[in-house]
């Protein structure tokens, strides 16, 4: 079982490292606000599909109406307020940096837990918050390298509104995680991930759909959709992110403890730096690696 979970849980990371590439792509090309309600329409309509084929119904009816509020909850938190920002730092920042403050979701889980779930944590795991975000510190405080970089290749620096972006995001997913489990939990076991990800995906689209009316921003996603090449990377994305793995790091919670699995999650940040040093020519210092590896030593003391 553990192993089960474990795999579940290194397939979501590598999900999440492939996803954030082509949507920084996009993003890059059509703004990050046309390329979230791009995503999550292209992931509704895949869940919409497997639910069809699977159950014959197009959205989980049977799920208790708690589930439906907790999850709802979960999406407007985590896939719309969360994802706005994570999307500004991927622009800001630059996938590295913007995934490894990203990471810092764990333990914003674990305090949330520890406010209002009544859960508890040990001294280890408080001393390993201290150390993820002493690693997380490494990297955003990095400074420009006195040494001369190879030409073509591009140094990245931590701006304060990526960081702010970045934490921001980080807080939406941390909320967006707690509130997910609690929804799925029932008296009998899990309830199905990837209905219960569709349930947080239909939230979050309600949610784009009226800030994007109010804010008569339809017009840039009927530009957007011209785009070929942006709307390709958006929905290869959506296919590999949002539908296969923030379901898959849903079903892994049913082998495997959030604690296991928030390790594992956090291997994300150090995933991409060989995308950023080989895709996008960043100029990767030995700090900023020993950054990102002390940052997911951190959230592996705090699940010890």
């Amino acid at each position: 079982m553990i192993f089960t979970g474990a795999f579940i849980a290194i397939c979501t990371v590598l999900c999440w490292t492939v996803s954030v590439q082509f949507f920084e792509a996009a993003s890059k090309r059509v703004g990050s606000t046309s390329v979230n309600i791009i995503r999550i329409t292209v992931a509704l309509l895949l869940f919409g599909l497997l639910l069809l084929i699977r159950d014959g119904s197009l959205i989980p009816v049977q799920f208790p109406l708690r589930a439906w509020f907790l999850l709802g909850l979960s999406g407007v938190v985590g896939f719309f307020i969360g994802d706005i920002f994570l999307f500004k730092a991927l622009v800001e920042l630059g996938p590295r940096l913007a995934m490894l403050l990203h990471s810092l979701a764990a333990p914003t889980a674990a305090v949330i837990g520890w406010f209002f779930l009544d859960e508890h944590y040990s001294s280890l795991q408080w001393f390993g918050m201290a150390v993820t975000l002493s690693g997380v510190a490494m990297v955003i405080m990095e400074k420009k390298s006195k040494r001369p970089i190879k030409r073509g290749s591009i140094q990245r620096n931590a701006t304060l509104a990526g960081v702010i972006f970045g934490l921001l995001a980080m807080a939406g997913q941390g909320c967006g995680m707690v509130l997910s489990k609690a929804g799925m939990q029932t008296d009998s076991g899990y309830l199905d991930a990837f209905a219960a990800t569709q349930i947080r995906a239909m939230a979050a689209f309600v949610c784009f759909f009226l800030f994007f009316t109010l804010s008569g921003r339809w017009v840039r996603v009927r530009s957007a959709m011209k785009d070929r090449r942006a709307l390709i990377y958006t929905s290869l994305g959506a296919a590999i992110g949002p539908f296969l793995g923030v379901s898959l790091a849903l079903l892994s919670l049913h082998f495997i403890s959030t604690g296991v699995a928030s390790t594992i999650f956090a291997l994300v940040p150090v995933c991409i730096i060989p995308f950023a040093i080989i895709i996008h020519r960043e100029h990767v210092s030995f700090l900023a690696i020993c950054g990102a590896c002390i940052a997911v030593i951190g959230v592996y003391l705090l699940t010890c």
